[in-house]
């Protein structure tokens, strides 16, 4: 009798996990995101130049270093930080100074934004300096967008293809 008693309590506990998962399958309901936004993402890896410039070693100091460390130019790691701006019609989404990764600052500065807004039709303006520069900026970019609902507009950089890239 107990052997069967004990099948039986095996059978209602596993009946019960099976409806704790069946019930949990379909609620509570998840959204990921809402249905009536558009999602603007921010997303770039850059290197800003280099904090100071190099400078030419004399043949005296290239005769003092190691044969194997005897380069014409010495350059410091440290890099600049980049500057960031992102307007979307009047509202300014980011205005920041971004430092560059590494333990020695010599990595690119890496950028995540992430901005749920109200679909319709904005004027994006993108701004970068990656320069020492104190005042405006090294690279502009200026364009009318229209967000759709559920759309996901993505912002990149790439030097090579001549500053911001929307995909």
């Amino acid at each position: 009798m107990s052997r069967a008693l004990r099948y039986l309590g095996q059978a209602v506990v596993y009946l019960g996990i099976a409806a704790a998962f069946a019930t949990f399958s379909k609620s509570p309901n998840y959204v990921h995101f809402p249905p009536d936004q558009a999602l603007l993402k921010v997303s770039l890896v850059h290197s800003a130049q280099r904090r100071e410039a190099c400078r030419r070693l004399s043949a005296e100091e290239i005769a003092e270093l190691a044969p194997n460390m005897r380069k014409p130019l010495s350059c410091a790691r440290e890099r600049l930080p980049i500057w960031l701006e992102v307007l979307l019609g009047d509202r300014v989404l980011v205005r920041d100074a971004f430092p560059p990764t590494g333990f020695a600052e010599d990595g690119p500065a890496r950028i995540y934004e992430r901005f749920e807004v109200q679909p319709g039709s904005y004027s994006l303006t993108l701004r970068l300096r990656d320069t020492d520069r104190t005042e405006g900026y090294d690279y502009q970019f200026q364009e009318v967008v229209e967000l759709r609902p559920q759309q996901n507009l993505v912002v990149d950089f790439r030097t090579e293809s001549g500053g911001f890239i929307l995909r």
